[in-house]
């Protein structure tokens, strides 16, 4: 059961920036803002219908439950991490505390089981289970979308829980209309662990041809926790660079090409997403490294009957754990490529149709293995139509099909040529529905069959043979309902959610190589509201979601690769403009409720103890200096000793959680030119 009372300082917490909401208005009426051309501030924009507005299918049944990423989170987490850049989504979670270990779950689902794209290209998510799959850069992204549980059928591949979508930024990002070169600079400190961050951004362009660089070097010691514990194994090391090249004709034939790589190198645990303890000692280096490259084209005047767009794309994980004893290096590697049309009917209803093709290979090598090469494969040929439709205007509807072809080869750790190999192959449809009962109250529904493949495996967990005879396909089904209610600057939405995985992958404990299928779900609802007014805007999230294996409540270990145990999770922004002062002001509210979820299982568990972390920055806009933005904030101002929700291991009496930066004080300076 829930605990209310060692949620209390929590309520306390929002009751205060409730206060704030009720005065904001009062204090807009005050602050005399006036027009950018008069000297307002260029303030970053917290509302996600802004952003919504902004994606040409923003309006389509299937993106009523998409969850997209603010203005004023992008910029707030650029010279953060992935923890930063989805604070504002309660249904969004990320845990792990450092970009190496960082896990995301979307709806208690893992996002191993989503189907995740950078600029179009399908990345294989699957890594050494102590380490993220999801290392990406937020100063990178211009773009970040999140379709939860229900994806459309031109998702590609995989989307058995929905989909993550990124675009990183392009030329028209960083230059002004009219300008033909330009960057900017970004500097950051931190002071728990001596934290410094800087990147730098150009862009050029001239007669249709762009081309854009980034750069960003972070380095810093291991930090210190809430209760002032030196955390062994978070020290900073990363490298990001993005090199993007695009050509753009009179006619609208767009071809873009782009490369990014992103490296981060440090001595960690030896079981980096663990805490300290002696049994998880600081003896390996964990280098990895994640590759991506993106060749598009598409006709940004397309229309009519013909408006095609070709993706072709590459990316590779690869994370050595080197000790000074042997090494142990895990790669795997995504082939894709996705051919497709846009049928106009109307302005308002289009079909999409097309063909994508996904090859995954999962393989391991370095001293533990010997002369032993082991890896599995798994290929992927589907075909799909999306129909995107608005039949009256208050009823939006999106209906898609599509069939897939899966082949999968196990791994066979003696290389004798006797290697599991199974073909698959599996019909999937979704159906959405948005309907606007008044001119401010809307319903919405999503339901979706997915099939699911095979699906390659942890490289590090190959280091004995296996037996597969317990494997079988996945498919997922996934079901949403829910509600939105809008009037003047106050919206409100809530949604209930079911996924359920079948026959998702797992091993026979405690065999460890004999692979088996189990049955996952994650169900619960989510709330949401956003307020803005003349000089501000606050947004609440809330989230509660369980999880289950076969019907059962499960613990972090057994939902390990599927979900997390999350319980009941919550997240206020407030920003508020001082034009007078040049500044924006404004906090973050991060919190959890204790959890118990009363997992019937052999090992003992304990309820999830709550938290409230706050948050507050400030942003000052010098009046001499338009081009310069300057940043200060305070993480976690009461100095709070905990782990976020979704960090492994937070139900198990006594395990050593990786916990969150405690008292942090930052400065980012933000330069264009």
């Amino acid at each position: 059961m829930t605990s209310l009372t060692a949620f209390s300082r929590s309520r306390l917490l929002c009751g205060t920036a409730l206060s704030i909401l009720a005065v904001a208005p009062a204090l807009a009426q005050e602050a005399s803002l006036v027009s950018d051309a008069d000297g307002a501030l260029d303030a970053y924009t917290l509302d996600p219908i802004e952003v919504r507005k902004q994606d040409p299918l923003g309006e389509a049944a299937d993106r009523a439950t998409s969850a997209y990423v603010s203005e004023s989170e992008l910029e707030r987490a650029s010279m953060g991490d992935l923890r930063d850049l989805f604070a504002g989504i309660a249904s969004v979670s990320v845990g792990g505390a450092i970009p190496v270990a960082q896990k995301i779950f979307v709806n208690g689902v893992d996002m191993l089981n989503l189907a995740v794209q950078v600029d179009g290209v399908s990345q294989n998510n699957r890594v050494f289970h102590h380490a993220s799959a999801n290392a990406f850069d937020p100063g990178l992204m211009q773009a970040v979308r999140v379709d939860p549980g229900v994806a459309p059928a031109d998702a590609g591949p995989g989307a058995v829980a929905g989909r993550v979508v990124m675009e990183t930024v392009d030329v028209d990002n960083i230059l002004q209309n009219g300008d033909n070169f330009g960057g900017q600079t970004r500097l950051s400190y931190s002071d728990n662990g001596d934290v410094a961050g800087g990147s730098l951004t150009l862009a050029g362009r001239s007669n249709g041809f762009e081309v854009l660089a980034y750069g960003k070097r972070v380095t810093g010691g291991d930090y210190e926790d809430g209760n002032g514990d030196v955390v062994l194994g978070t020290t900073s090391d990363m490298n990001v660079g993005l090199l993007k090249f695009a050509y753009q004709s009179d006619q609208g034939h767009r071809v873009e090409l782009s490369g990014q790589r992103l490296t981060d190198t440090a001595l960690r645990n030896r079981r980096a997403n663990f805490g300290n303890a002696p049994w998880n000692p600081l003896t390996n280096v964990y280098d990895t490294e994640r590759t991506i490259y993106s060749l598009r084209y598409e006709n940004v005047h397309g229309g009519g009957n013909w408006d095609p767009s070709v993706t072709l794309g590459y990316s590779e994980n690869e994370i050595g754990s080197l000790t000074p004893s042997d090494s142990a290096i895990g790669n795997t590697r995504s082939y894709s490529a996705t051919l497709q049309n846009r049928f106009h009917l109307s302005e308002n209803n289009t079909i999409t149709a097309g063909f994508d093709y996904l090859d995954q290979k999962s393989a391991a090598s370095g001293d533990f293995w010997g002369n032993n090469s082991p890896y599995e494969k798994s290929r992927t040929v589907g075909v799909f139509a999306q129909a995107r439709l608005e039949p009256t205007d208050r009823l939006n509807l999106s209906a898609g099909l599509r069939y897939d072809w899966n082949s999968f080869t196990g791994q066979d750790f003696a290389q004798t040529g006797s290697a599991f190999s199974e073909d698959s192959s599996g019909l999937s449809g979704n159906l959405s529905l948005s309907y606007a009962l008044t001119d401010t109250l809307s319903l919405r529904a999503g339901y979706s069959n997915v099939f699911g493949g095979y699906v390659v495996e942890d490289n590090f967990l190959f280091y004995q043979a296996w037996d597969y005879t317990g494997l079988q396909a996945r498919r997922g089904e996934n079901i949403v309902v829910g509600a939105d209610w809008n009037w003047g600057g106050l919206t409100l939405g809530g949604e209930v959610f079911r996924t359920k995985i079948d026959d998702t992958r797992g091993l026979v404990l405690p065999a460890q190589n004999v692979v088996n299928s189990y049955d996952f779900e994650s169900r619960g609802y989510n709330l949401g509201a956003t307020y803005g007014w003349s000089s501000g805007f606050a947004r609440l999230t809330f989230s509660d979601s369980e999880n289950y294996v076969n019907g059962e409540k499960a613990s972090s270990f057994y939902v390990l690769d599927s979900g997390a145990p999350l319980g009941q999770v919550l997240s206020l922004q407030v920003q508020q403009e001082l034009a007078q002062l040049n500044m924006v002001v404004g906090g973050h509210l991060d919190a959890a409720f204790t959890y118990s979820h009363n997992a019937n299982e052999a090992d003992p568990v304990t309820k999830l103890e709550g938290y409230e972390v706050v948050n507050v920055f400030a942003e000052y806009h010098p009046p001499s200096l338009d081009n310069v933005v300057i940043r200060a904030s305070i993480d976690n101002l009461f100095d709070r000793a905990y782990a976020d929700r979704a960090t492994y291991g937070g139900d198990y009496p006594g395990f050593p959680t990786l916990n969150e930066p405690g008292r942090t004080f930052s400065m980012v300076a933000t330069v264009k030119f």
